[in-house]
């Protein structure tokens, strides 16, 4: 039997059905079967500024860094010798980064040092120089690089 047309569109409007039905249970189950990257980075993020933001205005300021900064440098300093050294740091700086901070070429970070490389990071962080950084810019690259050193 020949298809009319009546049979052709009911066919094509029964696989469009269907295909757009696939794409509207993929949209809706594959983002909660599998978090994104970027969903985990956040919440991470999150937690961090909440854990670092002490006047509880959404935002890190230095003073804010380097108080968390050095609450992270007196646990990590277990040798009790008043330095850090990659053992120390446990991952949170590269070879190269730590040289690079280790202004007096002894191998490890004294508490100056790991401030300043603080410092740095914070600037690095802080695209519109208004002395702050929110959840935004701690997620970029710079602000992650920071939140290394503050967890």
């Amino acid at each position: 039997m020949p298809a009319t047309p009546h049979r052709s569109a009911r066919a094509a409007t029964v696989a469009l059905g269907t295909v757009l039905g696939t794409v509207l249970v993929t949209a809706l189950v594959l983002p909660a079967a599998l978090p994104s990257a970027a969903l985990a980075r956040s919440s991470g993020t999150e937690r961090a500024l909440k854990m670092v933001d002490t006047d509880h205005d959404g935002t890190i300021d230095l003073a804010e860094a380097q108080a968390a900064a050095g609450k992270v440098f007196d646990a990590a300093e277990t040798d009790k010798d008043g330095t850090v050294d990659a053992k120390e740091l446990k991952g949170r700086l590269s070879k190269k980064d730590l040289k690079a901070a280790d202004t007096d070429s002894d191998g490890t970070l004294d508490r100056k040092e790991y401030l300043a490389l603080v410092e740095q990071r914070f600037k690095a962080a802080d695209p519109d120089n208004d002395g702050t950084l929110d959840a935004r810019e701690l997620k970029s690259p710079a602000g992650r690089s920071l939140l290394q050193l503050l967890k």
